[in-house]
């Protein structure tokens, strides 16, 4: 199969002829449709997260199922799934409390002495994130993926596997926005917009945008923003305390840098709570002050917004089906395989929301 390889961080990825190898005991080969860009990937392409090389990136995904290994339960040859990088094993403390997304169980993934479930020639290729994804076909944990209904286009089904499954379970899941309180969004990428639509979806009263780039505060309130503010604005933050009488119940950065954590942490109410999704440079450090503390302010992260994906991914498509939640205007664009160096250039500059790599 074709796969796209980062060989070296800080290099352009190439397209090599990758061997996949044969599902063993709960695994699935997945036949890929479409890839969202994710920054997540571009983190480890850049170089700024560690990983074993070569690794194929890639973990916003969704494809149909070509064959399955046994004891595979969950999903059958044939089925729309869409993968999700937080495999779970079912029977850790974390699973077992509810807390999925936090599994990291060695038993998802080969063993050390069994062969690898990617191959280069004689070379082994890691797998990132349990997936790798920018590729022709996945190799994957029955527990990576959930089946779909089949009348969901798989090109925006892959978004639910990371953006939406993240920014609308900040606000499902880790936030629990109760309806009629007052949110706000800062950074308005795939991640954000997805946390504004689910907002709204969620009956929040006002729902603040916060981004330095036009274009995305437009689709911000086209998604359901009631408030825009340019981010770069010397008193944005004073703006939403303002908005929202006082500071917002909730606040979620979505965008990964310490300007953005210090933000969401300032436009808080008393007792109000900051929830961190973006992945920060590995040496930065978010905190409340003393007076902070003393407000009852809450600061957290949300991983893969806390999701129980077997159960949140359906109920994302069903809101897409039924018109509720909007993934078409977070697609700025579609591309094959080959130009998924193009989409990592047009992702560092800013300005998109997101591109989906899709295959024939």
């Amino acid at each position: 199969m074709k796969a796209a390889v980062l060989f070296e961080p800080k290099t352009p990825l190439e397209i090599e002829e990758v061997t996949v190898s044969n599902p063993g005991p709960r695994e699935v080969l997945i036949r890929t449709v479409a890839v969202g860009v994710c920054r997540s990937d571009l983190h480890f392409v850049d170089g700024a997260y560690p990983h074993a090389m070569p690794t194929i990136p890639g973990h916003e995904a969704a494809g149909i199922v070509e064959a399955i290994g046994s004891d595979v339960s969950t999903v059958k040859v044939g089925d729309h799934v869409v993968t999700c990088l937080s495999v779970f094993c079912g029977h850790c403390e974390f699973c077992v409390t509810g807390r999925m997304s936090l599994c990291i169980d060695p038993s998802v993934r080969r063993a050390k002495d069994a062969p690898p479930r990617l191959m280069l020639g004689d070379r082994p290729i890691a797998q990132m994130l349990n997936l790798s994804a920018y590729a022709e076909q996945m190799l994957v944990h029955e527990h990576a993926c959930v089946a779909i209904d089949r009348d969901m286009p798989l090109d925006r089904a892959a978004l639910i596997g990371c953006a939406v499954t993240t920014g609308a379970g900040a606000v499902f899941n880790t936030s629990d926005v109760t309806p009629g309180e007052t949110v706000c969004i800062v950074g308005c990428g795939g991640i954000g917009l997805a946390a504004v639509n689910a907002a709204k979806i969620a009956g929040a009263g006002k729902i603040i945008a916060l981004d330095p780039v036009p274009e995305k505060r437009a689709l911000a309130e086209k998604l359901g923003a009631t408030h825009s503010i340019d981010a770069l604005s010397n008193t944005a933050a004073e703006q939403v305390v303002e908005i929202s009488c006082g500071g917002v119940h909730h606040a979620i950065e979505a965008v990964g840098r310490p300007q953005s954590a210090a933000t969401a942490v300032r436009v808080l109410r008393r007792g109000g709570t900051a929830t961190i999704l973006g992945m920060m440079p590995l040496n930065e450090k978010v905190g409340l002050s003393a007076m902070d503390l003393l407000a009852g302010k809450r600061l957290q992260g949300g991983l893969m917004g806390s999701n129980r994906f077997p159960v949140d991914i359906p109920r994302l498509v069903d809101f897409y089906m039924r018109g509720q939640l909007d993934l078409d205007t977070i697609i700025a664009d579609r591309m094959p395989l080959d130009q998924i160096n193009h989409a990592f250039d047009e992702l560092r500059k800013g300005d998109s929301t997101r591109s989906v790599i899709t295959f024939a």
